[in-house]
């Protein structure tokens, strides 16, 4: 069996080479450098350590991913061939070093792997900067940097931004949080005598400095800045967490899931008014009253030790891949009418899982305008033989129902739950008279809206140019024009 201990040559200085890293490397084994491009290398042709590098897979690879595989190779197949190897990497080995990573996951029969001293370029630099990690720190590659890493209330420092091509990829993936002049810090080289180099410059500036190589950190210090914090997802469930906290408004603090219920309407109508009307900043502002509207309903339900924020979205990211077994499955659709029939397939298997009893009203959705829904709740009923057997009948119900509302907000003191349950009927009634009537009960009520709403503006017309107002006009003088305007505005015109 081969053993292959792997080092770290450390930040940079040819004099902070970790003593046991030295040592190693002057055994006699096999020494292989991930790179050569390090200063510390000097120190090793100063001793005369024989060693060879990995610099050449880089000029015969394509991608990052195929180097590291290579490197992999190559030291596997020296491990095999000699009782022990030596790996010497810039740095600490388990610092950004992608090879290591895949030679701890994947092990190989007849080889060890048995990692020695190192110490990382992140610790010079910390101590350049005067950080302490411990307020929170990020570490991330520039070579992979994502926007849904980034966190702006932490130190963050982004490695590996060795030229102005990958500087330019880190700054537009940064400036989707941070403005334009944000001030990062650029660190090259750092505790290296004669390379240190540390500059704050503009974000913006970062792929225009020309002195950028192999050693070159990124730092981005912590926002304090309203701009940058709104922009983070995290900000605004912590502010709805205020708000509805000991010191937050009182209106938020005695919002229910019931109270909130018609706001949650309302906003998903006017999303779709701000999409009916083209205008994508509008639309914008009103998916954030909608996403309001979802932070306060889990943080009501957080409270109650119902479910959190991130069990809504554990939810969502599991049925979004439970849907999609053509994406992150072994499904296979081509076409929109392929995605349409796995999508119900998949519905009507989680259904089935649920194990409700059939009823008549199974297909039925009562996610929608209420008007809507009694429309098809009263249509599931009237398939099984559950109806009226004629108009007149259903006739009679209004009346009966108009009766017992009537009594009842005559009755003293009133019942506000007993007035809903009457009113409520009522309204269903007038749904069904609608449905004998061939009547759409949603268009019919739609269409009565907006023609008071004409007949309410004629009347406000009129009031302005006789020199009247709502205070100082007589009942008998608006009753007036509210005739006309039922002239005006009838349902034929």
């Amino acid at each position: 069996m081969g053993t292959l201990h792997i080092v770290g040559l450390g930040p940079g200085d040819p004099d902070s080479i970790p003593l046991g890293s030295y040592e190693m490397m002057r055994r006699g084994f096999p020494v292989v450098l991930r790179t050569r491009e390090h200063p510390a290398v000097k120190r090793l042709e100063e001793a005369h350590v024989p060693f060879e590098s990995c610099d050449d897979l880089y000029q015969t690879s394509d991608t990052f991913d195929a180097v590291y595989e290579a490197i992999v190779a190559r030291l596997i197949h020296l491990a095999e061939h000699h009782p022990h190897v030596v790996y010497a990497v810039p740095g600490h080995p388990l610092v950004a070093e992608r090879a290591v990573q895949m030679l701890l996951a994947q092990p190989h029969p007849g080889v060890e792997v048995e990692l020695g001293p190192g110490q990382s370029f992140l610790d010079l630099a910390v101590a350049s900067l005067g950080i302490d990690p411990i307020e929170g720190l990020l570490l991330l590659d520039g070579l992979a940097l994502r926007q849904d890493q980034l966190n702006p209330r932490l130190h963050t420092f982004i490695a590996q931004v060795y030229d102005r091509d990958v500087a330019s990829d880190v700054k537009l993936t940064l400036m989707q949080l941070y403005p334009d002049e944000y001030e990062v810090v650029i660190v090259r080289a750092a505790g290296v005598r004669g390379e240190e180099r540390i500059e704050r410059v503009p974000l913006y500036e970062i792929d225009r400095l020309p002195w950028l190589n192999h050693l070159t950190t990124l730092y981005v210090p912590p926002a304090s800045e309203a701009a940058v914090l709104y922009r983070d997802l995290h900000e605004a469930p912590r502010i709805v967490e205020v708000l509805r906290g000991p010191n937050g408004c009182p209106w938020d603090r005695k919002q229910t899931h019931a109270s909130l219920r018609k706001y949650v309407i309302e906003e998903a109508y006017e999303v779709a008014d701000a999409i009916d009307a083209g205008d994508p900043d509008h639309l914008a502002e009103e998916l954030g009253d909608l996403l309001l509207q979802i932070l306060l309903h889990a943080r009501i339900a957080e409270e109650a030790g119902e479910f959190a924020l991130r069990d809504v979205f554990a939810g969502l990211a599991a049925k979004l891949v439970r849907r999609h077994p053509h994406v992150f499955g072994e499904e296979v659709a081509e076409t929109p009418d392929d995605v349409r029939g796995i999508w119900e397939q998949v519905k009507q298997d989680e259904r089935r899982n649920e194990e409700r009893e059939e009823s008549a009203l199974s297909g039925v959705k009562f996610a929608g305008p209420a008007l809507g829904v009694a429309q098809e709740v009263q249509k599931a009923a009237a398939k099984v033989g559950f109806d009226w057997s004629n108009e007149d009948d259903v006739w009679q119900k209004v009346k009966e129902e108009m009766n017992e509302l009537d009594m009842e907000r005559r009755r003293e003191p009133r019942d506000g739950a007993k007035l809903a349950a009457e009113a409520g009927d009522l309204l269903f009634a007038v749904v069904n008279l609608c449905r004998f009537l061939k009547l759409d009960a949603e268009s019919v009520l739609a269409q009565a809206t907006r023609r008071f709403a004409r007949r309410f503006r004629y009347v406000e017309e009129r009031l302005r140019s006789d020199g009247g107002s709502w205070e100082t006009a007589s009942p008998e003088a608006l009753d007036a024009y509210w005739n006309e305007a039922k002239i005006a505005f009838s349902p034929s015109n």
